[in-house]
C-alpha cells in the first residue's frame, strides 16, 4: 500500500511538472471568487472574473528587449503551483500590528530565460514577470495592457507637468480625476493608485510593489478603446543641477527604461478587487507582497507627532525675538512640542544653505549641537529636511554626522521622479540612514510601493494632494472631495504626510489662498479627524504654537489621539468621494474619525465594534453653526457600551473625532 502510495504522489508531481501546452491556465483566489485565466497561446496574456463577472478582458504582458519581445510566440516548459498558503506578516507603524494573508500561487516558466508568477488572494491578484538570463539585460519597454470589457469609470490622479515636458518628473501630488476609461486623458499620464469601479460597487485599484532597481508605472489612454496602457519613464543618461535648492534634474533619457541583471524578479503588478468601498483603505496587498524586513532589529526606530515650522511659515507672534531660521524660534518650538508631549520638531528648508547642496555646513544662526541637546533635555527630538541628491552625494558623512549628534531622521524632499536611478537613490539612502539609526519622511516621492516593509525605518510618505497645497490653492482645487477619495485610493498604498492640523478653518465661500497664515478648507473638527482617518506614523502638526496654544482644547484632544502601537483599523462606513469614517484600536481603547466632502451628513454610528465593557467617549463635533463659522466645535463627553448608537451631524465639509477609552 505504501508503494502504490508513494507511486501516486510520483504520478501526481509529474503531472503538475509536465510541460503544457498552449491550454489556459486558471488560479482561483481561495474563497472561490476571483478566477485568473492566463493563455499561452500565441502572446502571454491574462484576464480577471469575479464571480462569473469579467473585470479584465484579455491583456497582454510582456517585456521588450533590444533583440525580441518576452511574451510572444511564448512556449512553456513547467508550470507550478502552491495552494492556502498562509502568511502571517509582522507590520511595525503600519495600520495593523500583524495581519493574515492567504493565497494560491502559479509560476509558469517559459522559454526563453523568462516567466511569470501569479498570486490569487481573497483581496485580489497579483502577477510578477522574472527573467534567469546569464548576461545582464537592457529593457526597452515592459507591456502592461488592460482591456476592460466595458467603458467603466476610472480615478485617476495625473501628472502636473504640462504635455510637450518630461511628464514623469513631478511630485506626484493631483487631485483626482473621474472619468470614463475612454476619457482618459491622451495628453498626459496618470500615477499609480488608479482605480476603476466596474459596477454594482465593485472596484479595481491597480497599484505596484516592491519597487527595486527598476522605474515606477504610470498609465495612459488612448481615447478611442476601453483599454489602458502601462508606461515607464526612460532611463536618465544625464542631470543637471538647478537652483535654488541644487535639485539635480533629468536633461536627456534614453530609449531603454532599466538595465538590468539577467536573472532576477520584477515589480508586482496588483489589482486589488473590493467588492464595497469600506474594504479599500485597508487593502494590505502592496505592504505583504514586498520584501520583507532588511534592517533587522526595529526597536530603535521612532514615531510620533511633529511641531513643524515651514507650512505656518515661522509664523508666531507675541515674543520678542524676531521669528525665522534661529536659534531662539527653535527653541520656542521645542518647548512648544516638551509642553504638549509632541515627540519631534522638524528644521525645514533653510537650516543649511539649500543653494549650495552643502547639508554638511549648517547657517552661521544656528547652533545645531546646542539645539540638540536643548531638545534632549526636554524629550524631543529633531529631524533634519534635505533634498534627495542633496543628501545622496554625502550620504555616509551626512548620516554619519547628524546620527552621532542626536538628529532622529531625515525628511528628503525633491526627489520627483521614480525612473530607475531614482528608484536606486532611494534604496541606497534608506539602507545607510538604516546602518546609522535614522529614520526617514520621504516627501516630493512616488507612491509607497512596500518599502516601509523593506526598510522599517521609512516612517512615512508624502505623494499626496496635502495641507501644503492650501496655501496656493484656489476653492477650485476642491480639497474636501479628495479628503474623502484619497483615503480609499491612495492609502491602500501605504502611509501619508498629510500635514493637518490647521487651526484656522474656512467654508466653502469664505476660503482663500494666504501664503503666510494659510488656512483649511472644511471645519475645525474635520482637521481633528484626519488624525484618526490617515495612516500617518509620523504625523506633523502643521500651523504655528502660538495658535496652537490660543486652541489648547483642540491641542490637547489632537495630541491625544495616538498615531503609533496601532494594533488593527477599520473603515466603519463610507463611501468614496462622499465620507468616510475609520476607527483605530491601541489597547483597550479605540479612537474614531469621520470626514465628509462639501455635503453636510448625519450618520448613525454603531459602538458594536467595541468591546465588552462601558467605554468614556471625548466626542469634538461640529458646532451647530459650523457650516457658515468652520471653527465653531462642540465638546461632549459621555458613556457608551457595544449596544450604543449615536447620531452625528457632520457640516459642509465637516467632520467628527473621538477618543473611546474603556472605564
Amino acid at each position: 500500500m505504501t508503494n502504490i502510495k508513494s507511486l501516486c504522489l510520483c504520478l501526481l508531481v509529474a503531472l503538475v511538472c509536465l510541460p503544457l501546452g498552449a491550454a489556459d491556465h486558471l488560479l482561483k483566489s481561495p474563497d472561490g471568487k476571483l478566477v485568473v485565466e492566463i493563455d499561452t497561446e500565441g502572446q502571454l496574456k491574462y484576464a480577471l472574473k469575479r464571480e462569473g463577472q469579467l473585470l479584465l478582458d484579455k491583456s497582454l504582458i510582456g517585456l521588450v528587449l533590444e533583440d525580441r519581445v518576452l511574451g510572444e510566440n511564448v512556449k512553456v516548459r513547467r508550470v507550478n503551483r502552491r495552494s492556502m498558503v498562509e502568511e502571517t506578516i509582522v507590520s511595525p507603524h503600519y495600520r495593523f500590528s500583524s495581519f493574515n494573508l492567504v493565497y494560491n500561487e502559479l509560476d509558469i516558466q517559459l522559454k526563453g530565460s523568462f516567466g511569470v508568477i501569479f498570486r490569487a488572494y481573497n483581496e485580489g491578484i497579483a502577477y510578477r514577470l522574472y527573467t534567469t538570463a546569464k548576461e545582464g539585460l537592457t529593457i526597452r519597454n515592459e507591456v502592461v495592457q488592460m482591456n476592460f470589457p466595458k467603458d467603466y469609470t476610472t480615478y485617476m490622479a495625473y501628472s502636473t507637468v504640462k504635455p510637450g515636458k518630461d511628464q514623469y518628473a513631478m511630485a506626484f501630488q493631483n487631485l483626482y480625476t473621474k472619468s470614463s476609461v475612454t476619457g482618459v486623458k491622451t495628453d498626459n499620464i496618470a500615477f499609480l493608485p488608479i482605480t476603476v469601479d466596474c459596477g454594482n460597487e465593485v472596484k479595481l485599484t491597480l497599484m505596484e510593489s516592491d519597487l527595486e532597481d527598476y522605474p515606477g508605472m504610470f498609465v495612459k489612454g488612448d481615447g478611442k478603446s476601453t483599454s489602458l496602457q502601462g508606461t515607464f519613464a526612460r532611463y536618465p543618461t544625464e542631470l543637471k543641477s538647478f537652483a535654488p535648492r541644487a535639485m539635480k534634474r533629468v536633461v536627456e533619457r534614453a530609449d531603454y527604461i532599466a538595465k538590468t541583471e539577467g536573472k532576477r524578479t520584477y515589480p508586482w503588478r496588483i489589482w486589488a478587487v473590493s467588492e464595497r468601498d469600506t474594504e479599500m483603505p485597508v487593502n494590505n496587498l502592496v505592504y505583504a507582497l514586498a520584501s520583507p524586513n532588511r534592517i533587522g532589529d526595529c526597536s530603535w526606530i521612532k514615531t510620533g507627532k511633529v511641531a513643524w515650522d515651514w507650512w505656518n511659515d515661522w509664523g508666531i507672534s507675541g515674543v520678542d525675538f524676531k521669528a525665522g531660521i534661529n536659534m531662539e524660534t527653535y527653541k520656542y518650538y521645542i518647548d512648544f512640542a516638551a509642553d504638549n508631549h509632541i515627540e519631534f520638531v522638524v528644521l525645514d528648508e533653510g537650516w543649511y544653505d539649500p543653494g549650495k547642496g552643502d547639508m554638511l555646513t549648517v547657517i552661521p544662526e544656528l547652533d545645531l549641537p546646542e539645539l540638540v541637546r536643548y531638545g534632549k533635555s526636554k524629550g524631543v527630538d529633531l529631524i533634519l529636511w534635505a533634498v534627495f541628491n542633496v543628501l545622496d552625494d554625502q550620504l555616509e558623512a551626512a548620516c554619519k554626522k547628524y546620527s552621532e549628534m542626536g538628529i532622529s531622521g531625515f525628511k528628503i524632499d525633491f526627489l520627483d521622479r521614480d525612473d530607475q536611478t531614482a528608484v536606486e537613490m532611494t534604496y541606497r539612502i534608506a539602507e545607510m540612514a538604516a546602518k546609522y539609526k535614522l529614520t526617514l519622511d520621504l516627501h516630493g516621492f512616488y507612491k509607497p510601493t512596500g518599502l516601509n516593509r523593506t526598510y522599517p525605518n521609512i516612517i512615512n510618505f508624502e505623494s499626496v494632494f496635502g495641507m501644503e497645497e492650501m496655501k496656493w490653492s484656489t476653492v477650485a482645487k476642491d480639497m474636501m472631495e479628495y479628503d474623502v477619495t484619497m483615503p480609499y485610493i491612495r492609502m491602500m498604498t501605504g502611509p501619508v504626510d498629510y500635514t493637518p492640523g490647521a487651526m484656522r478653518n474656512a467654508s466653502k465661500k469664505d476660503f482663500k489662498d494666504i501664503y503666510y497664515n494659510p488656512m483649511s478648507q472644511g471645519t475645525r473638527c474635520h482637521q481633528l479627524a484626519a488624525y484618526v482617518i490617515h495612516d500617518s506614523p509620523l504625523t506633523m502638526l502643521a500651523d504655528n504654537p502660538t495658535i496652537y496654544k490660543r486652541e489648547q482644547e483642540c491641542t490637547d484632544f489632537i495630541v491625544s489621539i495616538p498615531n503609533k502601537n496601532i494594533e488593527e483599523t477599520r473603515v466603519l462606513q463610507g463611501k468614496l468621494g462622499e465620507s468616510v469614517v475609520i476607527a483605530r484600536k491601541v489597547g483597550s481603547s479605540w479612537y474614531v474619525g469621520g470626514m465628509t466632502d462639501w455635503t453636510a451628513r448625519e450618520i448613525t454610528l454603531d459602538f458594536g465594534f467595541l468591546g465588552d465593557g462601558t467605554y468614556e467617549v471625548v466626542l469634538f463635533r461640529d458646532g451647530v453653526n459650523a457650516d457658515k463659522q468652520a471653527e465653531d466645535y462642540k465638546k461632549e463627553i459621555f458613556t457608551v457600551t457595544p449596544d450604543s448608537e449615536k447620531k452625528i451631524r457632520m457640516a459642509s465639509g465637516g467632520g467628527f473625532a473621538m477618543t473611546v477609552v474603556k472605564k
